[in-house]
C-alpha cells in the first residue's frame, strides 16, 4: 500500500472513530450533564475503549468543546447566509426551515446547545461575547433596516430573532414534552414540513409579509 493510501485509510479511520465518539458523548453529556458524564461513560457508549476515546481527544472538556464545536458548525452553516439580498420574507423563510430541520434532524446538538446556555454558558462565554453577539446584532440590522424601508411591519428585530431562536428549538428541547402530550412515540415525516409551515404562515403575519 502507497504512503498516500495509508495516510488517506488512517484519516478515515480517524474520522469515523471522532464521529463515533462524538455522538456517543453528546448523548451522555445530555443524559448526565456535563459533570455526571466521565470518560469511561462515553466510551461505553461508543463500544470502544477508554484508550481509543483520550487518544483521540486527551480528557473529558476537549470532547465536551468538541461536541459545542461540531453543534456550533451546524448551527452556523444552516443559518448564517441570510443577506441583504435576500429581503425580509426569504430571509424569515429561510431561518426558520434551516432551525426547524435542525431541531428535527439533530435534536441532541439542539439539546446541548440549550444545557450549556442555561448553566450558564461555561464552556462558550467567548463565543456569546463575539460571535454570537455579532450574528444578532448584523441580523438585528438588517432587519431593522427592511423596516425602516417600509419593507415589513415595524417590529423589535432583537425580539423578532428570539422568537424564532425558542419556537423552532422548542420541537427539539421539549421532543419529550411535546411527544407526551400528543401520545406519540416519536416525530412522523411529515411533522417536520408542518411546523415549517405553521411557524412561517404565524411569523410572516406578525412582520406584515403576508
Amino acid at each position: 500500500m502507497s504512503e498516500a493510501k495509508k495516510e488517506s485509510k488512517q484519516g478515515k479511520i480517524r474520522a469515523q472513530s471522532e464521529a463515533k465518539i462524538l455522538a456517543a458523548a453528546q448523548e451522555e453529556f445530555i443524559l448526565q450533564g456535563y459533570r455526571g458524564a466521565t470518560v469511561q461513560s462515553i466510551a461505553d457508549r461508543a463500544g470502544l475503549p477508554k484508550a481509543n476515546i483520550l487518544y483521540y481527544f486527551k480528557n473529558k472538556e476537549n470532547i465536551y468543546h468538541a461536541v459545542l464545536e461540531q453543534t456550533l458548525d451546524m448551527w452556523d452553516e444552516g443559518i448564517g447566509d441570510i443577506d441583504a439580498a435576500d429581503g425580509p420574507k426569504v430571509a424569515i423563510e429561510k431561518f426558520i426551515a434551516s432551525k426547524v430541520r435542525m431541531s428535527f434532524k439533530h435534536p441532541s446538538a439542539s439539546k446541548i446547545y440549550a444545557m450549556e446556555i442555561i448553566q450558564g454558558a461555561q464552556h462558550l462565554k467567548e463565543f456569546a461575547r463575539t460571535y454570537l453577539r455579532k450574528w444578532v446584532r448584523d441580523k438585528a440590522a438588517l432587519f431593522q433596516t427592511w423596516i425602516d424601508n417600509g419593507e415589513m411591519a415595524e417590529v423589535d428585530p432583537y425580539n423578532l430573532i428570539f422568537l424564532i431562536w425558542s419556537t423552532t428549538q422548542h420541537y427539539a428541547d421539549f421532543e419529550t414534552q411535546i411527544l407526551t402530550v400528543m401520545n406519540r412515540a416519536d416525530y412522523e415525516q411529515e411533522d417536520e414540513e408542518q411546523v415549517t409551515q405553521f411557524l412561517t404562515d404565524f411569523i410572516l403575519r406578525g412582520c406584515g409579509l403576508k
